[in-house]
């Protein structure tokens, strides 16, 4: 392992940093989207005034 060089370590890190960034994205972004339509569900059923 040790001898490999050090170049490929680097590239191997930032590809799973990356990666692990990613993944994060795509499941904040996921719940946040289902965040704001129940919000809008919701906003749409508590704001149906009848005056």
């Amino acid at each position: 392992m040790p001898q490999m060089s050090p170049l490929w370590w680097e590239i191997l890190f930032i590809m799973f940093i990356l990666s692990f960034m990613f993944i994060n994205m795509i499941m904040f972004w996921g719940i946040d989207s289902m965040m704001e339509t129940k919000k809008f569900k919701l906003n749409n059923k508590v704001m149906n005034w009848k005056w």
